[in-house]
């Protein structure tokens, strides 16, 4: 395995693994408040439709995060590569 190659792996999984981040803090951040602020709903028509928006806030993230991730895993080599030669030419230009 060459080494732009192991970069290239070590970047995506990076940002694989970030993107995840994001979705789980986006979870727990929901429920947080829904929790929190359960009892200030007037009644439980307004619990459920404080409840069916936080669902749909979770689903479309959670949607747009994974196709985002498909597209960096279809195109990887692409956009990785090309990051990745411009962070060594900054770096060459930098050091001289």
């Amino acid at each position: 395995m060459s080494d732009l190659t192991r970069r290239i792996e070590a970047m995506h999984r990076r940002d694989v693994t970030v993107a995840w981040a994001f979705v789980l803090g986006l979870w727990f951040a929901i429920i947080f408040v829904a929790l929190g602020t359960w009892s200030l709903a007037p009644n439980g028509a307004a619990r459920l439709l404080l409840l069916a928006g936080g669902a749909v806030v979770l689903l479309f993230n959670t949607a747009a995060i994974v196709a985002m991730l498909r597209h960096y895993r279809e195109d990887r080599d692409f956009m990785y590569g090309l990051d990745i030669r411009f962070l060594d030419a900054a770096r060459d230009a930098k050091g001289r």
